[in-house]
């Protein structure tokens, strides 16, 4: 059975309160929202109104 590790500083910090606070890695290692209202939450998700938010993608290149 495969573990999947998280490592500190990478997958995760503490917060000043001591809290395990998730980086946009993680979430994106993760693969989904888990709609909690994470603090990097790389998928838009608003928790006051239950919604996700459209992130603006970066412009394409031009094509040469």
């Amino acid at each position: 059975m495969k573990q999947n590790t998280i490592k500190e500083h990478e997958d995760f910090y503490y917060n000043e309160q001591g809290y395990k606070v998730f980086t946009e890695q993680y979430h994106l290692k993760r693969g989904y929202c888990c709609k909690s209202g994470c603090k990097h939450c790389p998928y838009g998700y608003d928790k006051k109104t239950d919604t996700f938010v459209k992130t603006k993608k970066p412009p394409r290149p031009a094509d040469q």
